[in-house]
């Protein structure tokens, strides 16, 4: 009798042990390959969404689940959704008709950050009103221009800022905090940031500190236009000691030939600095061309100061128009020379496809001539194809560089940047797959402040792609630059699917994201 009750027992506790925990979840993600963002090993997991959160995370062998929606990522990666720093979706986004945002979408981009280059859209308030009644596609987070903030203050005087400027600046800086931005953008490069000098940045930079935010920053020069490329992360360094906040460089490269492989030297400074105690992280797009305006370019900034408008006059004026071709002239030679400078986007959509060059002889005019001819006819963008595949790479090899777009009407990092990273560096095995998705996920998210995205981690937001490995890759080039990418399966943002079976299913279910 007593060994009786004892196998009883026994059979009783076997079933309470084998008796599952059921879970009612929204979505459930089965059989796929998982990254979570910050690991660098995989695993086989089961993912259970229920809301806007991921409410599971594990084998799911003790868990009995119930569900309306079964996802099978058999063969497929499994990670969180891609985070792009820098882009200018701001400029869609602002549209009902293309809000959907769906050249970043189907790269596998859940959260864009926008106003970067120190150009912002402004009131921030205003913006972030506009986003939720038309609703986005993705979500959205916010930096104030530093351009921007100077223009309303300044206008685009080539002068240095009065005291009291600086103040009125500092004001507009705290009210663009208050309304939400994650930091601060600079555009060193371009007018009108460009005629701010280093204290200037450095007031404003203070007020971003005090309120928890990120530096991003635009280099003065990515190359040898002005001070050099070396003395230009320097100033971003002093700036980032004396603000005492991060420092993120956008998009570093090492722009035209006089400055190839110096990447090396840029390193050493960057890993000094960090020694120092100094936060510096950066982004980077994976394009031998970068893409600007063609005013930006190639005109000297003294020439453009007070705008277009201005432009002309000195131009036409014939004690500066000769000192001005002679420094466009050295400018696109800074740029590979105007064979190598191709128009991607233009009010006047004859120059759209061609080179500089090719353009200057249908004009029987001289390539440094021939811009102010496009220009007088309205804006026009450039690609130019002035950097090396070592520093590239070099770069990109950097723990503290992330994936970035830089995305921006004709050129393909608009539509390409991160499945083409994955296509041209990941599986030809330049940086680990891992490398690749936690440099666009957790690693991004840790550099903004972004809390709670980027990991495949119970609590968080449900952010989440599942990409087929073999086919993940861009189709947009310098021809046809508005291709979407391929190989999306799903995406799924803030909890909703967004991308079912690798087509888009209308949905807006992005966000406005906060500095909190």
């Amino acid at each position: 009798m007593k060994h009786k009750i004892i196998i009883l027992l026994t059979l009783l506790l076997g079933l309470g042990a084998c008796k599952k925990n059921r879970m009612e979840v929204d979505i459930l993600i089965e059989n796929g390959t998982v990254y979570n963002g910050v690991d660098s090993i995989p695993n086989m997991l089961t993912i259970g969404v229920v809301g806007d959160k991921i409410a599971y995370v594990g084998n799911g062998k003790e868990m009995d689940f119930s569900t309306q929606k079964i996802i099978d990522a058999e063969g497929l990666i499994v990670s969180p959704g891609f985070i792009d720093p820098h882009t200018h979706a701001d400029r869609d986004l602002k549209s009902p008709k293309e809000s959907h945002n769906k050249p970043f979408l189907f790269q596998g981009v859940t959260t864009v950050v926008v106003g970067n280059d120190g150009s912002s859209d402004y009131p921030l308030v205003e913006y972030e009103q506009l986003y939720q009644k038309h609703g986005i596609g993705t979500n959205v987070a916010f930096l104030v221009g530093q351009g921007t903030i100077r223009e309303k203050v300044m206008g685009n005087s080539d002068r240095e800022a009065t005291d009291v400027e600086i103040l009125k600046m500092m004001e507009l800086v705290q009210q663009e905090m208050d309304a939400g931005a994650i930091g601060m953008s600079t555009g060193l490069f371009y007018a009108p940031g460009s005629y701010a000098n280093t204290d200037e940045v450095i007031a404003l930079a203070k007020v971003v500190r005090q309120n928890g935010g990120i530096y991003d920053t635009h280099l003065r020069d990515e190359g040898a236009y002005s001070i050099g490329l070396v003395a230009a992360v320097q100033e971003a360094m002093e700036i980032g000691e004396k603000a005492n906040l991060p420092i993120h460089i956008s998009h570093i490269k090492c722009l035209g030939k006089q400055v190839w492989k110096q990447s090396d030297s840029l390193i050493t400074i960057i890993e000094e600095a960090q020694k120092r105690g100094v936060e510096v992280t950066a982004n980077q797009y994976p394009y031998e061309a970068s893409a600007t305006g063609l005013k930006a370019a190639v005109v000297p900034r003294w020439a453009e100061s007070g705008g277009k408008d201005s432009l002309f006059i000195r131009y036409r004026d014939k004690s500066l128009k000769l000192r001005i071709l002679r420094e466009v002239e050295d400018n696109i030679e800074q740029r590979g020379g105007a064979d190598n400078l191709l128009i991607v986007n233009a009010e006047h959509k004859g120059f759209e496809g061609k080179t500089l060059q090719e353009i200057a002889k249908d004009m029987g005019l001289d390539a440094n001539e021939a811009v102010f001819e496009i220009l007088a006819k309205g804006h026009a963008r450039v690609a130019s194809f002035s950097m090396s595949p070592y520093d590239i790479q070099n770069f990109m090899q950097q723990r503290w560089v992330v994936t970035s777009s830089d995305g921006n009407t004709g050129h393909p990092r608009k539509y390409g940047t991160f499945p083409r990273k994955y296509r041209e560096y990941v599986k030809k095995g330049v940086i680990p797959l891992a490398d690749f998705i936690n440099g666009s996920t957790s690693r991004t998210a840790d550099i903004l402040g972004i809390p709670q995205r980027g990991i495949m981690q119970e609590g968080y937001y449900a952010d989440i792609i599942i990409f087929d490995p073999e086919t993940f890759g861009d189709k947009a080039d310098y021809q046809d630059p508005f291709q979407l990418s391929e190989g999306l399966r799903y995406s799924i943002i803030n909890g909703k699917l967004s991308v079912e079976n690798g087509t888009y299913n209308g949905q807006l279910n992005g966000r406005t994201l906060k500095k909190e």
